[in-house]
């Protein structure tokens, strides 16, 4: 990923004003050129896969970085991680836990199963926001992604 260029995020987020708070988070600061949401486990492993509604996979771009709700309907949230993780074509993705969970099994079974990195969606509002501001600015400003050498989307 090339500094400076916005990326394509994937939210498998189940939760509307979850998914309206990481939206209107990543667009007022410009983090992301382009967020896919999708509201179940098995739609977004539909996405990340390339079938049903996704298929040919054109229609289907790669996401440089998953933001993945762990309670989600369909297909749990840590199956989703676990299947994103073991297939070798989507597995470098990195995916970061974004949950209400505070469970320690929850984080150990996160981190398990490949989590980049595991946080607490804060109850509070304005708390959230910053939360989505500073993760935007870490994975945007210093974090490295894999695939450096091609461009996005």
């Amino acid at each position: 990923m090339y500094k400076g260029t916005p990326i394509l995020i994937l939210l498998i987020e189940d939760d509307p004003a979850h998914a309206e708070i990481v939206f209107r988070r990543m667009a007022d600061r410009r983090l992301a050129n382009r967020i896919i949401h999708v509201q179940d486990g098995q739609e977004g492993l539909d996405y990340l896969e390339g079938k049903n509604v996704y298929a040919p996979p054109a229609e289907a771009p790669r996401p440089d970085l998953i933001l993945l709700n762990l309670r989600l309907p369909r297909v749990d949230g840590l199956e989703v991680l676990r299947r994103i993780k073991s297939n070798v074509d989507i597995s470098a993705i990195p995916v970061v836990v974004l949950t209400t969970s505070e469970a320690e099994d929850d984080v150990v079974k996160a981190f398990g199963n490949g989590a980049s990195s595991y946080l607490v969606k804060p109850v509070d509002f304005d708390k959230f926001t910053k939360l989505l501001e500073l993760l935007g600015f870490y994975l945007l400003a210093w974090n490295q992604f894999p695939y450096a050498d091609r461009p996005p989307g």
